[in-house]
Parts: structure tokens; C-alpha cells; sequence
């Protein structure tokens, strides 16, 4: 399921030898076809024909119009069922094809080339496909596996170091809800670059895959992988409406941040355990003034997340560093509380 590809691509081309499309068409943004599409077409080794579709970089364009356009592409070249698309990009891309492929002619198949570190380590494994609408993130998807993820670690040197950090947040959270050693190991890191991190993609992406194959409808443990991304998500929203994008890895650290405080308020950890997580994540992350916003806002934001039922928020909080339960249901006071605890960080 997961290839960490070498230096000539042979893993990718052994697996598009033996699958054969039809034909290949390969989504990108403007910034992984200038960085990133040369070193793949580069090593490309089969007569397979292709066609690249390029899109605008950014979570904005996540929308159904885009989608859209994609289907309509798609149509205009006679794409079949044999045809195979080639998500090659970040969050947006994987997340934008996925959900593409998956509904054209009620699926083709799709494989994901990630090139962000949160695409790496998150966005292109499980499954889950999606597009926002009306500020609401991934309110719109399938669950949809990718035949393949082809991993090349070396795209991360063309990443800008905000987007390094940002997928960062990501391999933080699976060692606050799933190992500790991974989170000790994380934190070490004094200085985020490229050569510190590759070491702990692997396991980091392995931890997801893990969790995503026991529960891929995410009925249960899945819920996890959801901690921090409550409050995040919301906090992410209220930012898009305005015009004023965050980066998710970001909002994520926020989000874990003011989750943290909720487990001590639940009674899962104590203070000094929360101290600890906190400084480690503030040590990474700037702060994000969210005065801008009511609690109200963004508690109805958190209300309307596609993880709730029966109008109460649900919260995935850990109880200690590497365990985590999910569908917790949390009172508005603590939640409130939680908010106002990260303001004052401020």
C-alpha cells in the first residue's frame, strides 16, 4: 500500500507496467508541476499515454467547481474506467483527486504521489476523499482507497518551511494518541528541516495506515486520528471565510493545544502532563489570535462537523501521551473554558 520510492522511480514504474491503464492522467497545482512533475515524467519508463491537468494552488479551490472542470476534463479526453489518475501534490490535490476519481463513472482508479510532509503523513492515507462547500472542510467525500502511495521524501526540500511545519502538527498527533516513543523522538528535533524529519515519516505514516485498516469506515478507533482537528477544523473555517488562510498544520496545533486542556478539564491527564504537551507544541508553533471570533462561532462550526450525531460535539481527547478515546462528549463550559485557556496564551 505504501512505497517509499528510490532515487529512479522503479517501484511506480513496476506498478504501472503491471496495472496497464488505459491511459494516465496526472493532477497537479502550478507549484508541484514546476517542482515536482519533471523528476516524475524524468523517470517515468513505459508507453503508457498521459495527459497533465493543472489546477491552482490552494485550499480554495477544493470546491465542487473544480471538481467540475476535473470531471469535464476527464470526459473531453475519453477517460475510461481503465483509466488511472495520478494525484501528484499536497492535501488539496489528494484529498481533490481522490474525490474526483472516485465519483468519474462511479470510480476509476487513483494512486497518490504525495509532496508535502502532511500530504505524506496524512492527507493521502485512508482513504478518505473530500472537497469544502460553504467553508465547511471535506463536508463533501467518499471513502475511496488509493491502489497505491508512492512516497519520494526528497520533495520535501521544495516545500517552503511553513508547509514542512505544517504537516509537522500531523506526526505530533500520532504520537500523542498512539506512541510515545514517536512523540519523544519528534520532539527532540530542534529545528525542522527536511534531513531531521525523513526518519519519522515512515513511522509516522505507518501508525495511520495502521488504525485506517481496523477501521476504515472510521466507526471507532479511526475517530482518533481526529484529535486536535474539533477545534482546529472550526478555527480553520472561520479563517476561510475571512478571506485570511492558515495553513491546517497550524490550526491542528491549536486545536491540540485547546483538546489538551479539554482532557485535563475531563479528567484523562493531569496538569503537569498537559504543561509538558503543550510547551512541546508551542515550541514548533506560533500563536494564532483568535479574538476575531466569538465562542459562538465557533461552537457552531463544531456543531455542524460531519463526526457529531445527535446535535452533541464529539471530541476524540487523550489520556495520556499515546493513548487516546474518542466519542467523548463534551459540555460547552469546558469547551468555552478550553478556548479561553488558549486565548490567555496569547
Amino acid at each position: 500500500m505504501i512505497s517509499i520510492l528510490d532515487q529512479n522511480f522503479s517501484q511506480l514504474n513496476q506498478f504501472l507496467n503491471t496495472l496497464k491503464p488505459s491511459k494516465l492522467f496526472i493532477l497537479v497545482d502550478e507549484n508541484t508541476h514546476e517542482y515536482c512533475l519533471p523528476t516524475v515524467l524524468g523517470n517515468l519508463e513505459n508507453e503508457i499515454p498521459f495527459e497533465i491537468i493543472e489546477i491552482e494552488a490552494g485550499e480554495e479551490l477544493k470546491t465542487i467547481e473544480t471538481a467540475t472542470q476535473l470531471w469535464e476534463i476527464l470526459s473531453e479526453f475519453e477517460a475510461d474506467r481503465k483509466s488511472l489518475m495520478l494525484n501528484l501534490g499536497g492535501g488539496v490535490i489528494t484529498d481533490l483527486g481522490g474525490f474526483v476519481a472516485s465519483t468519474y463513472k462511479r470510480g476509476i482508479p487513483f494512486i497518490n504521489l504525495p509532496t508535502t510532509l502532511l500530504g505524506m503523513c496524512d492527507a493521502s492515507i485512508g482513504g478518505k476523499t473530500g472537497i469544502d462547500h460553504q467553508f465547511l472542510k471535506n463536508i463533501v467525500g467518499t471513502f475511496a482507497e488509493p491502489e497505491q502511495i508512492f512516497v519520494f521524501p526528497y520533495f520535501l526540500r521544495t516545500l517552503p518551511f511553513v508547509e514542512l511545519r505544517s504537516g509537522f502538527a500531523e506526526m505530533l498527533k500520532h504520537g500523542l494518541i498512539a506512541d510515545e516513543k514517536h512523540w519523544k523522538d519528534l520532539i527532540s528535533i530542534e529545528n525542522l528541516d527536511p534531513e531531521k524529519i525523513y526518519p519519522f515519516i515512515e513511522t509516522s505514516m505507518k501508525i495511520k495506515q495502521k488504525v485506517v485498516e481496523i477501521d476504515f469506515k472510521e466507526q471507532n478507533i479511526r475517530k482518533t486520528l481526529n484529535f486536535g482537528h474539533t477545534i482546529g477544523h472550526a478555527v480553520e473555517s472561520l479563517f476561510l471565510q475571512t478571506n485570511q488562510l492558515i495553513p491546517h498544520g497550524e490550526a491542528v496545533a491549536l486545536g491540540m493545544i485547546c483538546e489538551t486542556q479539554l482532557s485535563v478539564l475531563e479528567n484523562l491527564i493531569n496538569s503537569e502532563t498537559a504543561k509538558n504537551i503543550i510547551e512541546k507544541i508551542r515550541k514548533f508553533y506560533p500563536y494564532i489570535s483568535i479574538n476575531a471570533f466569538s465562542t459562538e462561532q465557533i461552537l457552531a462550526l463544531m456543531k455542524n462537523d460531519k463526526k457529531n450525531s445527535d446535535g452533541k460535539i464529539s471530541f476524540s481527547l487523550i489520556d495520556k501521551i499515546g493513548n487516546c478515546q474518542f466519542d467523548r462528549s463534551v459540555s460547552e463550559e469546558n469547551i468555552i473554558s478550553a478556548l479561553h485557556f488558549y486565548q490567555n496564551l496569547g
